[in-house]
């Protein structure tokens, strides 16, 4: 994997501007913050992020995969305000689960999500090396 960044451009914070990788794409569905039974444990943005990516790994370790084999994550989230104000409880939580590794990310406001309650939905892209 190799992490690309255009010479002069400013580092991005909690994301990589581009990513070049080789081996076999794993590709994650959309994970919101509910446990495996289905049911969300809370209504807390922040906390809900910490569960989808617990999700994530849960998935990435089936397949033989770790969080340092992310190339891209795309989070939808129902309120950017939310999201901008538990930003540093975010951070922790991404820090604990998924470590300092930082792929390429996009994040979208959106209007809502299918599952009644969510408040985060994570998409996720590895690639296991050859």
């Amino acid at each position: 994997m190799k992490f690309i960044q255009p010479p002069g451009w400013p580092r991005p914070k909690g994301y990589s501007n581009g990513i070049t990788a080789r081996g076999q794409l794993l590709f994650i569905a959309g994970q919101v913050g509910w446990d495996e039974q289905e049911v969300f444990q809370s209504d807390r943005f922040s906390d809900q992020v910490g569960q989808a990516l617990h999700n994530i790994v849960a998935i990435l370790d089936e397949a033989g995969a770790s969080t340092t084999d992310i190339v891209r994550m795309t989070w939808y989230v129902t309120a950017k305000e939310e999201y901008l104000a538990q930003l540093s409880e975010v951070g922790k939580h991404y820090r604990n689960i998924i470590g300092d590794h930082y792929p390429v990310m996009t994040l979208v406001e959106v209007a809502g999500l299918v599952e009644q309650g969510g408040k985060v939905e994570i998409e996720a892209t590895a690639i296991l090396p050859d």
